[in-house]
Formats: C-alpha cells, structure tokens, sequence
C-alpha cells in the first residue's frame, strides 16, 4: 500500500517498518466487506460422533450382560437376617407376686429367668422387708429362700438403709424419690443341663437418692450377676448367685441432670420386667 491513499498516507506520518500504516482489524460479521466470516462447526459431524458413542456403550452394555462371571441376581424374596435380629422364644405371659414365671426349658428360658430376676432383685422392693420377702420366695429355690431371708434382714439394717437416705422402712423423705434400678446389657451360659444352668448378666444399674436435700446423688454402675439355677416346679429357680464390678465402659461427656429432672424421669418411665 502506498503512502498516500485513502488511509492517511501523505498526512505527514514517517515511514516505521516500511509502510508506516497502521490496519485496524474490525470484527468478522456476515457483513464484513474485506473478508469471509469463520466457519461454524458443522451439527451433523457433532451428531454422528454422539451417535457412535451411544451405539458402542450399548454394545458394551450387551456384552457384559452376556457374561459367565456376572452374578446371577437372588430369586428369593425371603427377608435376610441380621445380628440384631431378635431371637428366642415369646416373652412369658404369667406373673406371680409380680415376677416374670413360666420361662422356656432350655437356654433361652434360663437366660431369660436370670435377666428378669436382676431386674426384680435389683428394685427398690428389695429395700422394704415384705416386698423383699415376696421377692425372695418367688425368685429363690424353696430351700435357698428360707436361708436368705435371715441374713438378708440383718443386711438390710436401719443403720444400712440411714446411709442411703432411707427411714427404718426402706422409705425415702418426703420431696424425695429413691432410685435404684437394674437393666441387663446382656446375658451368658456358661453352663447348661436339663436341670440346671449358670448365667450370667452383665448389667448398668442407677442408685441414689433424688432430691433437693440429697447427700447421696444418683449415680450409675457396671457390674455381672451370675446365676446358678435349678429347674424346680416346672420353672427356674435360683439357688445361689455372686456380683462383680464390670466390665464398664468410658463415663460419657452428657451433662448431669438436675435432681428434679431425675425424679421425673424415674416417676414417668417405666421399668422393664422382661429381657431377651
């Protein structure tokens, strides 16, 4: 191009890098007069690649359908079970004096038995020397029964039941609820027959007093409670049983309740009477 043409050449601008013109590029439009505007791909090329992947991912699909190694899915509809499925026999129907009775004459009954008798035997009925007695005769043997109940009453002393708080009576005071409640975590043979059985019952338990004035708050325990019992009378019977502490896990971080939250939840839930 020449330095006097219509773009500004003889305005009196030198020459730089031999032309001494400057050319502005406009955007390409369909309009543009100085050059053709860039291709736009082309949809179909576009198409017939999609279509040739769906082609192949269905025949991939195929193939793999067609496979010896691919399992066969399960005809049976049959529900799997799992480890926390329950198991063991119908819970017992029949009380007497408020005892669970009429436990299965195997296993299970006998795990059964000894978990209702820590619950039993962990309540605050043992406190009261009628109630406990009621408790002792329904639980123990006939013959262990009669020797416990002596000792039993000594160790229930008023200077024994002074230290939790309670009056001669095994009652609490007034505004105050005493709390002490066994419930099993879980249950162990350790040794079975037709006539007899050792079980044992690992369980938390509560105890303590509850209430503005208390000097004896509730507190929590771990402890096994192993039973030797004897098929008596068309149902299970203890004849001797021992504790020990544990197994007991990590103090959790939940913050402690107040005494009057404690009282109410003792008051509105309810025990239970039956395990496994």
């Amino acid at each position: 191009m020449s330095n006097d043409d219509q773009y500004g050449g003889g305005a009196g601008f030198g020459e730089v890098g031999g032309t001494g013109q400057t050319r502005t590029r406009l955007p390409e439009s369909p309009s543009d007069p100085y050059g053709s505007p860039r291709r736009t791909p082309r949809a179909g090329r576009g198409l017939v690649t999609v279509v040739g992947v769906v082609v192949l991912l269905i025949a991939a699909i195929a193939f793999a359908n067609q496979s010896p190694d691919t399992p066969t899915p399960p005809t049976s509809n049959k529900p799997q079970t799992t480890p926390t499925t329950a198991t063991g026999v119908p819970p017992v129907t029949t009380k007497s004096a408020g005892i669970p009775r009429g436990f299965a004459h195997d296993e299970q009954g006998a795990q059964s038995a000894a978990a209702n008798f820590a619950v039993a035997l962990g309540s605050d009925g043992m406190f009261k020397k009628d109630t406990r007695h009621v408790l002792v005769d329904g639980i123990y043997a006939p013959s262990t029964a009669a020797r416990l109940k002596g000792p039993q009453d000594e160790a229930y002393s008023a200077a024994f039941l002074a230290k939790l708080g309670l009056d001669g009576n095994g009652n609490p005071p007034q505004g105050s609820t005493f709390v002490t409640r066994a419930v099993p975590i879980g249950t162990r043979v350790e040794s079975y027959t037709s006539t007899s059985a050792k079980v044992a019952v690992w369980y938390t338990g509560l105890i303590g007093m509850s209430g503005a004035k208390s000097t004896d708050p509730v507190r929590t325990l771990w402890k096994t409670w192993t039973f030797e019992l004897t098929w008596v009378g068309e149902d299970w019977k203890v004849v001797d049983d021992t504790q020990q502490d544990g197994p007991a896990p990590v103090p959790g971080d939940v913050p402690v309740s107040t005494s009057d939250d404690m009282s109410k939840a003792i008051k509105e839930f309810g025990g239970f009477s039956y395990a496994r």
